[in-house]
Parts: C-alpha cells; sequence; structure tokens
C-alpha cells in the first residue's frame, strides 16, 4: 500500500503538467501564422491581434514598403495609415495595400487589406506601366494616383469610410489617343459618369461631354480592381 502511493502521486503530478503543457500550446498564435493570415485576407479573425505601435511590424513576411501615406482617414481625429507593400524577392509581383487605424494607445491596428485595389506594377515586357505612382490621405479619404503620358494614361480613385467600410467613391481617367484626348469621371455611388472627347484632329479641337445615369454600384476596398470598374462602366455606356 505505501508503494502504491508514490506512484499515485507521481501520476497525478504528470498529468497536471501535461495539461497545462496543452493549454499553454493552445493559446499561443505565432506570429508566422498571424503574418500567413493576414497575407490571406484573414484580417477580421485575428484583427483583435494585428496591432502594434511600428507600421512596419503589421507587414507581412517577406514583403517590404513601397510607398506610405499618413492623415486622418476614418475621421476619428487619429493619424491613420496606408501602405503600398511588396514582395522582396520578387518586385514584379502583384502589390498589397494595407491599411492602418490609429489606435487610443498610439497603437495601430491593420483594419483593411487588398490584392486588387493597384495594377500590375510592370507590363509583360518588364516596363513601368505608371510612372509616377503616389498615395495620399487628405480630408478623411484615400487617393491613389497613377500617371502615364502612354496608351496605359492617368488613373485617380478615391475611396472614404462609409459606415466602417471603405468605399470608392471617384474614379478619374485620362488618355491621349491618336486624333483624340478622352477623360472618364465616374461616381460609382451616385451612378454618374461623365466622358469627354477633344478632337485633335482640328485646329480649334473641339470638345464634347456626355453624362450618363448608371446603377448605383457600391465597391470595397478590399475586393475593388478600378481597371475592372472603368471597364464595366464603360461596357454599360455602350449599352444605352
Amino acid at each position: 500500500m505505501k508503494k502504491i502511493i508514490p506512484l499515485l502521486l507521481l501520476l497525478f503530478l504528470y498529468a497536471c503538467k501535461k495539461d497545462k503543457n496543452s493549454t499553454d500550446k493552445k493559446d499561443e498564435i505565432p506570429e508566422k501564422i498571424i503574418k500567413q493570415d493576414t497575407v490571406n485576407n484573414s484580417v477580421s479573425e485575428h484583427k483583435a491581434l494585428l496591432k502594434s505601435e511600428k507600421p512596419s511590424d503589421l507587414v507581412p513576411n517577406g514583403y517590404e514598403i513601397q510607398y506610405d501615406a499618413e492623415g486622418d482617414l476614418n475621421q476619428d481625429g487619429l493619424s491613420d495609415m496606408a501602405l503600398v507593400i511588396r514582395k522582396k524577392e520578387d518586385t514584379l509581383a502583384s502589390r498589397k495595400m494595407m491599411i492602418l487605424l490609429k489606435n487610443t494607445d498610439t497603437t495601430y491596428s491593420l483594419d483593411k487589406i487588398s490584392d486588387t485595389v493597384l495594377p500590375d506594377e510592370y507590363n509583360e515586357a518588364g516596363y513601368k506601366i505608371h510612372d509616377p505612382e503616389d498615395i495620399s490621405i487628405e480630408k478623411g479619404e484615400l487617393s491613389i494616383n497613377l500617371y502615364d503620358i502612354g496608351p496605359y494614361g492617368n488613373q485617380f480613385s478615391r475611396f472614404k469610410y462609409l459606415n466602417g467600410d471603405l468605399i470608392l467613391i471617384y474614379i478619374e481617367t485620362y488618355n491621349m489617343g491618336a486624333g483624340s484626348h478622352s477623360a472618364l469621371y465616374y461616381e460609382p455611388m451616385k451612378g454618374k459618369l461623365i466622358l469627354e472627347t477633344i478632337n485633335t484632329m482640328q485646329e480649334e479641337m473641339p470638345s464634347e461631354s456626355k453624362t450618363f445615369h448608371l446603377r448605383k454600384e457600391r465597391y470595397l476596398f478590399e475586393k475593388t480592381s478600378p481597371d475592372d470598374v472603368i471597364q464595366k462602366a464603360y461596357g454599360s455606356v455602350n449599352e444605352k
């Protein structure tokens, strides 16, 4: 009987230690997993964990910051940040854009991430499509400005927070072609689209402007490709 009691005590202590180790491991969420979830847009699941005093700490492993912009985006009186990130080992790969909101404790939280809001940086021949490029935050709006005097033209898009969602509110394009210049001004949420054409073949260079009223659209930052939005808008105009 005396030999059995110490044996039972040892088994009890071992069981307690095993349960504690299991609990500790369950509660731990490795940084690598959090980073990977960030890359895959699983923002909401770990939003409470994705915060840091340094914006660079929220950038996924293997990525670097290409552009950044600072300003009060959600209009809470705190200065937020937008980051354009790209892979360190493959700068020709598609880029991502992250929205970091400032907290009252001076940390930043990852709120939105998009794989689609930026076009490819280079074409198939390896040439830069838009140059220069810039992003900015002013008066509660995120602006993405892409310039090109060649076939791709200029593209300017603006996003704004509305009821917690970051929504596309405006797109403008300008293209110079053989014999004419064309511009597009589009407000998706209002369904208002204006097309302007300038005839450069005539000395007076007359311009023509047409206004179209399309179906109102609500495009989320996380899922929006401005290129696709523009193509869809032109398709709707051609159907009229």
